[in-house]
């Protein structure tokens, strides 16, 4: 994840974050103490992919429904996902109802296709979900204002 000079003390000042790395082209990291998980996607996403994060995150012992997210997909260079596709991935969820999740998207399509996946999972009750194109807005809506730069 690229931090602009107002976040990387913020986030990078807390102990060391677990990154776990997959055979997806993804890593994610779950700071404890912020109740933050921290995915980045990387290069070529697909569904498979896709759901093998969410099955990776949902049996990791370090994760907890209720906290946060960052999915920084900035870094996806081919994005092998269609419509049907997120209607599949927005039909189950790992993070509960309350937490709040930011998707973070540099290319129209991957905005598009994150707008889409917040609507889907508004129709299914879930409200914590934004998608931006600035990072640190994303970090501004979803870390407690307690821990603000």
């Amino acid at each position: 994840m690229r931090l602009t000079p107002k976040w990387s003390t913020l986030l990078f000042s807390a102990p060391p974050l677990q990154c776990r790395r997959g055979k997806m082209p993804a890593t994610y990291e779950i700071d404890k103490q912020r109740r933050l998980v921290i995915t980045t996607g990387l290069g070529r996403i697909t569904l498979a992919n896709a759901l093998e994060h969410q099955e990776k995150l949902r049996k990791d012992p370090d994760f907890d429904p209720s906290f946060s997210q960052i999915m920084d997909l900035t870094r996806i260079t081919e994005f092998a996902l269609e419509a049907n596709d997120i209607r599949r991935l927005a039909q189950g969820t790992v993070f509960s109802r309350e937490s709040r999740r930011a998707i973070i998207a540099s290319s129209d399509l991957v905005y598009g296709f994150g707008r889409m996946f917040e609507i889907l999972r508004e129709i299914a009750g879930e409200n914590g979900i934004r998608v931006f194109r600035d990072l640190d807005e994303a970090l501004d809506w979803i870390l407690p204002k307690s821990t603000s730069a």
